[in-house]
């Protein structure tokens, strides 16, 4: 499958068109619910399949970012053949009371997992958080990188961000859905 096939592929599954309130506040008339393609079995193996491919040698442990990376760095193991974690936004209180369920980070070479990128903040606070538990990250993959200086943000942070779509690639694919 080409990525401009399976861009269409996400496009027709998760666009949707009405009024929308963003995190930013802003509001927005089209936006892509992640989770349609997430939920969707057969295209979240063919997204795994493609970040399969980026993920970088060495890679030791898949870090997928609550919510939305965790169905897909879960998917993403199975390509990959690699152990992974699930990383909270705030370790719980009681259990084990870890940040990052599953396989071990503490100095290992990580790969953190998220679905979208925007703006890199989640990713930039989850990588320190892991980096304090000896993690060792030097990259981070998304599904989509919405091009609105996460990449940019993520650099600053020597952290390179490898992404399987951008906006762009799904932009040009509303023509093909």
């Amino acid at each position: 499958m080409t990525d401009a096939t399976l861009a269409a592929r996400i496009y027709g599954a998760s666009h949707l068109t009405g009024q929308f309130e963003l995190r930013s506040g802003r509001v927005a008339t089209e936006y892509f619910d992640k989770y349609l393609f997430e939920a969707d079995p057969a295209l979240l193996d063919e997204v795994a399949a493609g970040l399969a491919a980026l993920v970088p040698d060495g890679t030791e442990v898949l870090a997928g970012l609550e919510m939305g990376g965790i169905a897909v760095v879960t998917a993403l193991a199975r390509h990959a053949r690699l152990p992974c974690a699930f990383v909270r936004k705030a370790a719980k209180p009681y259990g084990t009371r870890r940040l990052a369920e599953g396989a071990e980070v503490a100095g290992r070479r990580v790969l953190v997992v998220e679905d979208v990128v925007t703006s890199g903040g989640q990713v930039v606070i989850s990588a320190g958080q892991l980096r304090e538990l000896g993690a060792r990250i030097s990259d981070a993959l998304c599904v989509i990188d919405r091009q609105e200086g996460g990449a940019e943000a993520l650099a600053a942070e020597g952290i390179a961000l490898r992404s399987l779509l951008t906006r762009a690639d799904l932009e040009a694919a509303k023509g093909s859905s």
